[in-house]
């Protein structure tokens, strides 16, 4: 009668040992290790806390005149790489001289279009940038005829592409935006391309 009794209080002990598991630091570093695991799994789909907002801004006036509004929505897939796309609003004038120094012409051009972007950061203020765009371009050559009087002439409207290469610093780096300057040039060099012969300075942002 004993016997069972004694058998069936020492398999319950067993049991109930098994099931028991002591927590020491090294158990609470391998559940905090877990937690991590599983909070980077999450992360690697979309986050939308990655996503970027911002683009480039400026004008100049004057004898050449230049408008440039061109927002743009990025994703900043990790530390290195930020990519996104954007749309293009250009304007230009350019104002012309005869040799006695009387204005004889004016070109107006507008710009419109779509840019795609990427940005690389060896570090983490640096970064190096490629932007292949295509804009469409309209406007009117405005001009003095041979006995003063004004011409106007339409310029037939096509599409220009650009490919802008450039390198730039991040001024006031945030976590993941700031304001940028950056010297981009055209390597297309289209002959109604906005961007000109010679690399220009760029300034933009995001955030």
């Amino acid at each position: 009668m004993k016997a069972p009794l004694v058998c069936s209080f020492l398999l319950i002990c067993i049991l109930a040992n098994a099931q028991y598991t002591p927590v020491t630091p090294l158990t609470n570093k391998r559940l905090q290790q877990q937690e991590e695991q599983d909070s980077s799994e999450q992360k690697k789909g979309f986050d939308r806390e990655r996503l970027i907002f911002g683009g480039n801004i400026g004008a100049s006036f004057g004898d050449y005149t230049f408008v440039n509004l061109t927002p743009q929505v990025g994703y900043m897939f990790n530390r290195f790489v930020t990519a996104g796309v954007g749309v293009n609003y250009l304007y230009q004038s350019v104002k012309y001289y005869d040799n006695a120094g009387n204005d004889f012409a004016r070109n107006n051009l507008s710009y419109a279009g779509m840019n795609v972007f990427t940005r690389l950061f060896p570090v983490r203020f640096l970064f190096v940038s490629a932007q292949p765009e295509l804009n469409y371009s309209w406007g009117k050559l405005k001009y003095k005829g041979m006995y003063g009087d004004r011409m106007d002439e339409k310029l037939t409207g096509k599409f220009v592409p650009a490919f802008l290469v450039g390198a730039g610093a991040v001024l006031s780096p945030s976590g993941k935006g700031g304001m940028f300057i950056s010297l981009q040039y055209d390597v297309i060099q289209n002959e109604r391309s906005p961007y000109g012969t010679r690399p220009y300075l760029n300034i933009g942002f995001g955030f």
